[in-house]
C-alpha cells in the first residue's frame, strides 16, 4: 500500500505557501504523493479563493524531491488537450518524472462548465474526455500527431519535450462504482479512483466493494501494473489504521488517499497539516 495526501486548490490552499508547507511536511513524514484538486470555482455560491492547480503543482515540484504529484482529478473536457499535454509534460520534466495524471468528467458541472457557457451534457463531456485522453497519450509520445475527430483537431504537430516517464505519465481515471462505463474507461489506462455508494468524500469504502471492483479489473491487473486508489480519513494510531486500511489492501487496493470530509475543515491548513505531520497510516 502507498499513501497520498489529497487537498483542494481553494480556501487556505489557494495560497501556494500553504500548499508547499503541506507538500514538504508530507515528504518529511513519509507520504508517497500529494494530489491537489482541479477546480475553477468548485461552488460559486461559496466565494472561495481558488488557485490554478498546475501552478501549485509546479511549486510542489520545486519544493520536494521524492513525492509523486498531480491533479486529482482534471476535467479533460473543459481543457484544450494540447495545452493540457504541455502542462503535464512540463511538470513531469520539472519534477524529474514524478507526475500522476488523474482524469474524469469533473463536478459540479453547472458551476464549472455551465457558468462559462460550456456544454453540460454528460454524454458530450464523456465523448470529449475519451477523445481528449487519446490525444494526450499521443501528444506525450513526442511524435507528430494528425487527428481529425468529432471534437478536436491536430495537424502534423509534435509537442516537445515529451514527459520524462515513458511511454507516458501514469493515468488514473475517476468514476462511480458500479457504473461500468467509467470503469471500462479506467481499464484502458493505468489506474482507477473509484467513488462508492455510501462512502462520501472522507469515508472509506467497505472492503467488499473494493473486492468487487478488483474482481472486475482482474484481467487488466493480470496484464500489468494497475492502481486501485481508495481513501478517506485514517487514524494515525497503527492499530486503528490496520483495522481500517488493512482489509482494503487485502481486497485489492494499493493506494490509500487521505481525504477529509467536505466540510469547513477541508479548506483549512492547520488540521490538514497536523494530520500530514503525523505520518501515513502504516501498519
Amino acid at each position: 500500500m502507498r499513501y497520498s495526501i489529497n487537498i483542494p486548490n481553494f480556501g487556505d490552499f489557494a495560497d501556494v505557501r500553504a500548499v508547499t508547507r503541506v507538500a514538504v511536511a508530507a515528504e518529511d513524514a513519509g507520504w508517497d504523493a500529494v494530489f491537489v484538486w482541479d477546480h475553477v470555482l468548485f461552488d460559486k455560491r461559496l466565494g472561495y479563493p481558488v488557485a490554478d492547480p498546475w501552478l501549485l503543482l509546479g511549486a510542489i515540484a520545486q519544493a520536494t524531491n521524492r513525492v509523486r504529484l498531480g491533479a486529482m482529478v482534471t476535467p479533460v473536457a473543459r481543457r484544450r488537450p494540447q495545452q493540457l499535454a504541455r502542462q503535464v509534460s512540463t511538470l513531469d520534466n520539472m519534477s524529474e518524472g514524478r507526475v500522476v495524471f488523474g482524469a474524469g468528467l469533473g463536478a459540479p458541472v453547472e458551476d464549472e462548465y455551465g457558468s462559462f457557457g460550456e456544454p453540460t451534457d454528460p454524454v458530450l463531456l464523456a465523448e470529449r474526455l475519451d477523445e481528449g485522453l487519446g490525444l494526450l497519450g499521443r501528444y506525450w509520445t513526442g511524435e507528430p500527431v494528425d487527428h481529425e475527430g468529432k471534437h478536436y483537431t491536430a495537424r502534423d504537430v509534435a509537442l516537445l519535450p515529451p514527459p520524462v516517464q515513458r511511454p507516458r505519465v501514469p493515468v488514473w481515471i475517476a468514476g462511480n462504482w458500479p457504473r461500468r462505463g467509467p470503469m471500462r474507461r479506467a481499464l484502458r489506462w493505468d489506474g482507477v479512483v473509484p467513488f462508492f455508494p455510501g462512502a462520501d468524500h472522507g469515508t472509506a469504502p467497505a472492503p467488499e466493494q473494493v473486492r468487487e471492483l478488483a474482481a472486475f479489473a482482474a484481467d487488466r491487473t493480470a496484464s500489468g501494473p494497475f492502481d486501485i486508489v481508495v481513501g478517506g480519513v485514517s487514524p494515525a494510531d497503527p492499530g486503528a489504521a490496520a483495522e481500517l486500511v488493512g482489509p482494503l489492501a487485502e481486497a485489492g487496493a494499493n493506494w490509500w488517499d487521505e481525504r477529509r470530509p467536505i466540510d469547513a475543515d477541508i479548506i483549512r491548513l492547520d488540521p490538514v497539516l497536523r494530520r500530514v505531520q503525523a505520518g501515513p497510516p502504516r501498519f
